[in-house]
């Protein structure tokens, strides 16, 4: 940098500070405020019933906290029933997915592992990335063409394609 841009910009910085420094001790002492003033803001101020009519006019539904309790209870049971009657519903009618799996040489566990996670034959993939790597089978990988279905465990897909 060369001395005279030195100065131009030390110079510059000083006029900024000047410029800023002078608004602000000879500026105006009060800013202008955009609030109401207090008797306007009592005034304005609603009961219960003209905020629910406000509420429930903008298309809002407005709960008591003992209602909402109820709501939540009653959800909560609904989804129990759901859920029970699923698990009822997916024991008679289990539906097994298979998939014919190709391990090529370069391959990681993570590759597999979303491989499988694709095929629906397990839910994450990283999980079976965790419990290659806690086992110390991730060099193990062998090359080939395995079949794996979706009823089968983690233990016995491990040790069919890393065997």
């Amino acid at each position: 940098m060369t001395p005279n841009s030195l100065r131009s910009f030390a110079l510059g910085l000083l006029l900024a500070a000047t410029v800023t420094g002078g608004f602000y001790f000879f500026g105006p002492t009060e800013a202008e405020s955009t609030e109401k003033s207090e008797e306007t803001a009592q005034s304005e101020k609603l009961t219960e019933e003209q905020m629910i009519e406000k509420l429930t006019a903008n298309g809002l539904v407005v709960h008591t906290e003992d209602e909402w309790n109820k709501q939540t209870a009653a959800a909560n049971e609904k989804k129990e029933e759901t859920t029970e009657t699923k698990s009822e519903k997916k024991n008679d009618d289990d539906v097994v997915y298979r998939t014919i799996l190709n391990v090529s040489m370069g391959m990681t566990s993570i590759d597999i592992g979303n491989a499988l996670e694709e095929a629906r034959i397990i839910d994450d993939g990283m999980k079976f990335y965790k419990e290659v790597e806690n086992r110390g089978l991730e060099n193990e990988l062998r090359p080939g063409t395995f079949q794996i279905e979706s009823g089968m465990s983690m233990d016995e897909i491990i040790s069919i394609i890393f065997e």
